[in-house]
């Protein structure tokens, strides 16, 4: 069946209008990344999104909370925690780890209902700040695009400062400042090493894993953090990789 003079128009007002949603998004993106090279984060997409979601259910009560601190006002053992439970080639790569991405298609095909990551810590500042949860190809897809213009305009240091004030650990809980502040009655910048690998060890899923209610998961992998702190180098690893 032939279009309609009426139709034919309709789709190419669609057209536009999907254009210029795409273009508005896309300069918002690229304002957001040259504005928070320098500028404090004050929400991110994951913060909004967790905010409305709340309200949507009716949760009221619910209030993303994050306190914005410098790289200075962070204890080194907390930015070493991350990296080594979360991205420990974070130093030299440009936002992607291609043999973590092979290793976990290859875990994942041998395991199907068992899916494993492999997204940096770039990429996860990136999905936090700018995106939405997801595993979608088109959310991958920006994500992997905007990872590498964040690689290229920001420092390895800026990309995990804002990371570790956007990052979720645990309901409303966003940034290290709130985290330590909220679970240990402390600032960031008196965080031990152990409380700093307590929460870096629920980073993949902190609606699932609790720092207050640890479970032996937790635990353990709080344990396993210690020793990758360790084995890394310690503090004098992030002042080798210009990170302090």
């Amino acid at each position: 069946m032939k279009s309609t003079p009426v139709l034919r128009r309709m789709i190419a007002v669609l057209k536009r209008l999907i254009t210029c949603i795409l273009l508005a998004a896309g300069a918002c993106w690229l304002a957001g990344i040259l504005l928070f090279a320098f500028l404090p984060v004050p929400f991110s997409a994951v913060m909004i999104d967790r905010q409305i979601s709340a309200w949507a259910s009716g949760d009221f009560s619910y209030v993303a909370r994050s306190n914005w601190v410098s790289m200075d006002e962070i204890a080194a053992v907390m930015p070493l925690a991350v990296i080594a439970a979360e991205d420990q080639k974070f130093p030299q790569h440009w936002g992607f780890d291609f043999n973590a991405i092979q290793a976990a298609l290859r875990h994942n095909e041998r395991h199907g209902g068992s899916i494993r990551g492999a997204s940096t810590l770039s990429q996860q500042t990136v999905k936090n700040l700018l995106l939405w949860d997801g595993r979608s190809w088109v959310r991958k897809g920006l994500e992997a695009g905007l990872t590498a213009i964040v690689e290229l305009v920001w420092t390895k240091r800026r990309i995990l400062t804002v990371y570790l004030n956007i990052a979720e650990f645990g309901p409303g809980i966003f940034g290290v400042e709130a985290a330590s502040r909220h679970f240990f009655n402390k600032p960031a910048s008196r965080l031990t090493s152990g409380e700093a690998a307590m929460l870096a060890s629920v980073l993949p899923n902190p609606i699932r894993y609790r720092v207050d209610k640890p479970s032996i998961y937790v635990v353990r992998r709080q344990q396993w953090i210690l020793r990758q702190m360790r084995q890394v180098g310690g503090e004098g690893f992030l002042i080798e990789n210009h990170l302090r």
